[in-house]
């Protein structure tokens, strides 16, 4: 009986363990979870919208004024006869900012003087430029700091001439960023 006994033992089959645990359906989900996050379908990349191109120009005080940030997305003040593009720093320079006044100005003696009152600003467009000679050295070292510092910071787009001079002709009546 022995004998039997044993051949029985081995005529059954051994119990198998159960597939359909907790675990295994852990597993599985994971699985699906890691298998969705690696082939899923990425979002296409987007390149920000570039701004048009500057073109460097000649601005009279009269055809800089406009570039005041009130009524156009650009910014441009004048330092020496250097015309820069301080739209980036539009929280400073535009609108309700501490240097609003310089903005679409001849900002040199303001800037140099350490001055921010509008009577540091030239008030007739169609007379000569600010000649700065009676700057002394300190305001003068002041004003090259200052021009150094634009020029590390902010974008050269154009020259300020005076409006009686002949490279005036070149500045034109555009208006703002060259529209008509």
């Amino acid at each position: 009986m022995e004998k039997e006994s044993s051949n029985t033992e081995f005529s059954e089959p051994a119990p198998v363990a159960a597939i359909a645990t907790p675990a295994n359906f852990f597993l599985l989900g994971l699985f699906i979870l890691m298998a969705y996050i690696r082939l899923r379908p990425k979002p296409a990349v987007t390149l920000p919208r570039q701004q048009a191109p500057i073109v460097f120009k000649t601005f009279t005080p009269r055809t800089l004024r406009p570039y005041d940030g009130t009524k156009n997305q650009s910014v441009y003040l004048a330092i020496r006869g250097n015309v820069f593009d301080v739209t980036p720093g539009k929280t400073f320079y535009g609108p309700r900012g501490p240097y609003a006044n310089f903005a679409g100005r001849d900002a040199s003696r303001g800037l140099a003087c350490g001055s921010f009152d509008e009577e540091m600003l030239t008030k007739d467009l169609d007379g000569p430029l600010d000649s700065l000679d009676d700057l002394d050295e300190e305001q003068k070292e002041s004003l090259k700091e200052w021009e150094e510092k634009f020029e590390g910071k902010y974008l050269k787009v154009g020259r300020l001439v005076p409006q009686t001079s002949a490279e005036a002709k070149y500045a034109g009546d555009e208006g703002i960023d060259g529209d008509k």
